[in-house]
């Protein structure tokens, strides 16, 4: 069992079938036992990368349409969902001048950083950001969090 903090593109590979979305979804099972944090912006960015796509003809309105129902439902009744506060906010300003992230990098990574300091005081095992954003992966590690990149799971 494993405390994760799913990024956007983590969460549209358990509705969308690409490379790694067998490996992500196995993550989610029951059985697994795994807790599956997501920051409170995943909501939009999902609904974003779905549109984008249907948009693009990469994925049917059909799909589509499917693929952000099943994201609702998780996102309502299975994730663990991390508030964006003021503290994170002003952290992610921070994070984004040091590492040169985009915005929601920033704030899901400053997200990562204070449910990871959280599980610390409470001697829980630490939280591995699932993402396959290799500039948010390089910016987690260089702030010690650990990291699974879904594309290196096929």
């Amino acid at each position: 069992m494993a405390d994760l903090f799913r990024d956007a593109c983590a969460l549209v590979k358990r509705n969308v079938a690409e490379v790694g979305s067998a490996w992500v979804s196995s993550l989610a099972l029951p059985s697994a036992g795994n807790p599956i944090f997501v920051a409170a912006i995943s909501a939009v960015e999902v609904a974003s990368a779905i549109a984008r796509r249907t948009k693009a003809g990469n994925l049917s309105p059909a799909d589509a349409t499917l693929a952000k129902t099943q994201f609702d439902l998780d996102f309502d009744q299975q994730y663990l969902v991390v508030e964006i506060t003021e503290p994170v906010l002003r952290r992610a300003v921070d994070l984004a001048g040091r590492h040169a992230l985009r915005a929601y990098d920033s704030v899901r990574l400053s997200a990562v950083l204070a449910l990871n300091e959280r599980r610390i005081a409470h001697a829980l095992p630490p939280t591995t950001l699932v993402s396959a954003d290799q500039e948010l992966n390089a910016a987690a590690r260089a702030e010690a969090i650990q990291v699974d990149d879904p594309n290196s799971h096929p």
